[in-house]
């Protein structure tokens, strides 16, 4: 092998399985055992401080399953959930329907799609959550095996970010990829004749953004740098840590400077190292964009797990799970989850008495998907920017 991984067809036939559930269909198959069975998705807990979590990567799950004898049930993609209900049971976010050994062998790679795409998903809508109006762009693909440039920025976009920088991601989303200029062109070229290169050769419809942490002082650059472009839209901080000090301050000073000389329109880019937290106080110190890289693309995974919780119409399930097939509802108005019973209705919240919605729907039938395409990326990403609105933080 050149590059270590799986191929599609290697994918589907099973091959990224875990080998106990082979065994488990060799045995089932030698004693002729195939129930009909109820498997759901969810997740125990959620990582550190996180108040929820975007459920993204189920285009590329009905992929996977497309063609078995199952039905599949799923929130849409995009629904931002809490993985416990208000009256204290796991949420399902997707659920399967079919004789066991149909699709025991796929529950390896189900959940690999499911969990790393909502990780990131997740991450980006905290982080976007945070920056509001202001551009994040995904800059994490180098932190990552490049087989996975795409699926990165497709549930960064997903999540939230404004735009990607892969080639390859970008033409996936139908998007212009996004970047700025790299260390490397200035070290090359020397300063301002990279500044003036950068202007004269690039197309005008590429922002000019100036790089001016190479060498010398952040704000005695970026002062240089708006005498040497044309017309600078932004200046990018990328300061290694060993030279940081108080980022904030670093930004809330070269605001000041840029504003009092009639810069007030050229915004300032910050990137390295940015995560939810940091984005919250370069933005109030004056930063207007950020380029997040490895918090993104390493971002913490949300650990789903698929538990058989009915077998033959009858409700079971190991330790520590709810039996029984279920049903969600969620609060139009303050974004509350129920679990209940399947079969039992809830048409007003409890919490706030406003209208509620049923979240589990039909997202493939006997094998073949519904409704469900690759071209309503854009519209899954609006999604989640509206449900944030009711996910903002107290605070605020």
């Amino acid at each position: 092998m050149r590059f270590y991984i799986a191929n599609e067809d290697e994918i589907k036939s099973g091959k990224t399985t875990d080998i106990y559930f082979i065994r488990t269909e060799e045995i089932l198959r030698k004693k002729n055992i195939n129930k009909h069975v109820i498997a759901e998705f969810t997740v125990q807990s959620l990582p550190r401080d996180y108040d929820f979590a975007v459920f993204s990567g189920l285009y590329e799950a009905l992929n996977l399953l497309e063609g078995l004898d199952i039905n599949v049930y799923a929130l849409p993609e995009g629904t931002i959930f809490k993985n416990i209900s208000h009256n204290g049971v796991p949420v399902p976010v997707m659920y399967i329907e079919g004789n066991y050994i149909e699709f025991a062998k796929y529950e390896t790679p189900a959940l690999g799609l499911l969990c790393q795409a909502s990780g990131i998903a997740t991450k980006s809508a905290r982080i976007k959550r945070e920056a509001g109006e202001y551009v994040v762009l995904s800059f994490g693909i180098r932190r990552m095996h490049p087989v996975l440039a795409p699926f990165i920025d497709r549930n960064a976009y997903i999540g939230g970010c404004d735009g990607v920088s892969s080639i390859k991601g970008a033409e996936v989303l139908n998007l212009e990829p996004k970047g700025t200029m790299p260390h490397a062109l200035m070290l090359v070229m020397g300063e301002k004749e990279a500044w003036l290169s950068y202007d004269e050769v690039l197309s005008e419809k590429i922002p000019r953004i100036a790089l001016i942490d190479t060498f010398c002082d952040e704000k005695t650059t970026a002062l240089k740098a708006t005498e040497t472009f044309k017309k600078l839209d932004a200046v990018r901080l990328d300061t290694p840590g060993s030279r940081r000090g108080n980022f904030a301050k670093i930004v809330k000073e070269l605001r000041w400077e840029l504003d009092i000389r009639g810069f007030k329109n050229v915004g300032i880019i910050v990137s390295g190292g940015l995560d939810e937290k940091s984005v919250k106080e370069l933005k109030d110190a004056g930063a207007t964009g950020f380029g997040v890289g490895t918090s993104i693309s390493n971002a913490p995974t949300i650990d789903y797990a698929m538990d058989i919780v009915e077998i033959e119409k009858k409700p079971i399930a190991k330790r520590g799970k709810f039996s029984g097939r279920k049903e969600v509802y969620r609060c139009k108005h303050c974004g509350e989850y129920f679990v209940l019973p399947y079969g039992e209705k809830m048409e007003k919240c409890p919490v706030c008495g406003k209208d509620t919605e049923k979240m589990l729907h039909k997202v493939m039938e006997n094998g073949k998907k519904l409704d469900y395409f690759e071209d309503r990326t854009d519209e899954i990403r609006e999604y989640v920017l509206k449900q944030l609105k009711i996910y903002q933080k107290r605070e605020d």
